[in-house]
């Protein structure tokens, strides 16, 4: 009675290590797009309320953001900057989701911010966007970030 007893303790524990072994692997190996959409949901829900410590909240330890106007590495002074122009309200559409390796992936999508000038006269931003995203901490982060506006027309 003994032995069986040991036996199950020792099977209940292997079987512990296994799931906790696999629960990274499972995470790793989830849909990118529905953990991009996540991370696009709560982006948008921050952005809406002009919170810019819930916008970096998604970045990599140094994730970026790169515009026309160059590579944005003070993230929160990026996204405040956008709400003193006026803008304040965005969309964000996610076209294509991938993974691009074990641990990364890679996102692309359009975009739309809209609000008032300091004036009042409607403002708008439209473009192109695209992500590089990352695992650190045991979740899909943003590495880098692109926006641009679309292409002009031929």
């Amino acid at each position: 009675m003994a032995a069986v007893k040991a036996g199950f303790a020792y099977v209940c524990a292997l079987l512990c290590m296994i799931v906790a072994s696999a629960a990274p692997a499972l995470a790793q190996n989830a849909d990118p797009k529905k953990q991009m959409e996540q991370i696009i949901s709560a982006y948008i829900q921050s952005y809406n309320k002009q919170d810019a410590a819930g916008l970096v909240a998604p970045y990599a330890t140094k994730g970026v953001v790169v515009t026309p106007m160059g590579v944005q590495t003070d993230l929160a002074k990026y996204y405040n900057g956008a709400f003193a122009t006026g803008l304040n309200q965005l969309q964000v559409k996610l076209d294509q989701a991938w993974r691009s390796g074990s641990d990364t992936a890679l996102g692309i999508g359009t975009y739309r911010a809209t609000g008032k000038n300091p004036s009042g006269a409607p403002i708008e931003v439209a473009g192109i966007w695209t992500a590089a995203y990352h695992q650190e901490g045991g979740k899909l982060k943003i590495g880098m970030l692109t926006a641009f506006p679309p292409p002009p027309a031929n």
